[in-house]
Order: structure tokens, then sequence, then C-alpha cells
């Protein structure tokens, strides 16, 4: 899921949209390299930023350290962590994207753990413990109801090793809120340039429901061009409603919060004056 913010990175002239082609329906996530693109610029800071927190708050020195991502996608912060020494393993609902990060580590000798599974009710083959898991992009608000939310982090403090740390960063939103916020990523690779651009609509009335829409303009190396589109829903979250679900899994504890800037010397409360929050919860 998008991060939030409005992000442009580089500007450039493009034809107008009325020149371009009518966008395809088509999942992003069936489309893993373009997912990567977009993303990849802060693979290495969230990687550091996990490091720093572990080294802060987490199970202390251990010879190998072990991390598990929620809806790896790609698998680039697997990738990451895993050249770093790190156990590593993930899971993700679509399995294209599940091929992708396979392909990848497979060509770069990188051993990692990976199957298609569910947020809600995950299994981790071979019962195996983690020192980290953690969900940074919003992915977390694709649960929909507050039952699936609370599983979800049930399972994640069943997974972790005492004294394990669960990392999670969505975007608050505010109830009242009456505008479309937007965001805006251009990205290239090996010639591919990627521009995305995101909207989310306020929660329909009445609910804590979110719409999405992404759309992405792909610029292949031999100049040909084309637009996709996908459309979500998602769960919206005040700082209130997301203090009485933590308040719900009493096996983990917040000790401390952040921001999408991933600084880890850049400390936020629990509340409503900053939009995107990383929380670091903590296993007892």
């Amino acid at each position: 899921m998008p991060r939030g913010g409005l992000a442009k990175k580089g500007k450039r002239g493009y034809p107008s949209a009325a020149s371009m082609p009518a966008p395809e329906p088509i999942d992003w996530y069936d489309t893993p390299l373009y997912y990567d693109i977009i993303f990849d610029e802060d693979t290495v800071g969230e990687a550091d930023f996990l490091e720093a927190l572990c080294e802060r708050h987490g199970t202390g020195a251990r010879a190998r350290r072990s991390v598990l991502e929620l809806a790896c996608g790609s698998g680039r912060v697997m990738r990451e962590l895993g050249k770093r020494g790190w156990r590593i393993a993930g899971f993700d609902a679509n399995p294209r994207m599940l091929d992708f990060a396979r392909e990848r580590f497979a060509e770069e000798k990188i051993t990692g753990l990976l199957w298609e599974d569910r947020m809600e009710d995950f299994r981790v083959p071979g019962g195996k413990k983690f020192d980290l898991v953690h969900c940074l992009v919003s992915t977390f608000k694709y649960l929909l109801t507050e039952a699936d939310a609370v599983a979800a982090l049930g399972r994640v403090a069943e997974v972790l090793r005492p004294g394990g740390l669960f990392v999670l960063g969505l975007h608050l939103t505010d109830p009242g809120e009456s505008k479309i916020s937007h965001e805006r990523w251009l990205a290239s690779r090996d010639g591919i340039e990627v521009v995305c651009n995101t909207r989310t609509w306020p929660p329909s009335p009445g609910t804590r429901r979110e719409a999405m829409r992404s759309r992405l303009r792909v610029t292949l190396p031999d100049g040909h061009v084309s637009r996709q589109e996908t459309h979500w829903t998602v769960r919206s979250y005040s700082a209130a409603q997301l203090r009485r679900l933590l308040g719900k899994v009493t096996a983990l504890r917040l000790v401390a919060c952040h921001d999408f800037r991933h600084d880890p010397d850049e400390h936020r409360k629990l509340d409503d004056s900053y939009a995107d929050l990383v929380l670091v919860l903590k296993k007892a």
C-alpha cells in the first residue's frame, strides 16, 4: 500500500492525460516489478530503521536474528535484511509477488522462507519464532473488521520470542475528514519509468471504510506507455480507535512511536497530530 504524505520524485514534461491510453483494470500487485521499482528507494532506510529499533528495544544480541514480514510483497525488505545476515521469512496473499521474490532470491543466492498466507490467520511453517515482525506500509488496513485486526495481532504475538518486536506502520484518518488525499511517486530502473498516483477518499458516512485508487503509468525502454488502475477498500483508524485495538491484545506493549520518515531518533505520540505512524510493540 502507498505511503503517507504527498511525495514527488523528480519533474518532467509528460503528454496530456487526454493523449494517453485509458488505464487497464490491473491489480498492481499482479505487476510486482513496477511495485518494486516504486518502493525500492526506501528499502535501505527501512532496513536501517528496523535494525536500530531492535538494538534499542529488542531481544538483545543474538548470533543471527530472525525476522518475519507480513504481506512481504516483492520481498525487497526481506532481501535487504537477508543480505545483512538476518534469517528472513515472509508471506503474501499474492502468488505473483511471491514468485518475483523467489526468483530474485534464487538469482542472488539469498535463503528465505516464503509462503502464501493472510494476516488474520497465518501459520508459520515449522512453528518458527522471530525476534522481529514488521508490516511497514499500511497494509494492515486491508483487514476490514475489528475481529480480523485483533486476530492478526494475536498471531504476531504468538510467533514472537519474548522481548521480540512488532513494528507496524499505518496511516491515521480524521473521522471528520472531507478531502480526497493524493500521493505521487516517480521512480525508474533499467530504463523503465513508473509514475504512481494514489487517491484516498474520506471514510463513507457511518463506516470506517476508505476507498482508494492507484494509477500507474509505465514507460518501457522502447518508449511504449501503458496505464493501469487498481481500486481498494481499506479500514480507517483514528488514534483513539487504534489505542482501543491495541488494548485488546495485552501480549503486545507499545514502547515507541515514530513516523514514516523512519528516523529512530524522531519520536511521535500516539495521537492525531500526525497522520503517518509507526508503532513499536514489544512482546512481554
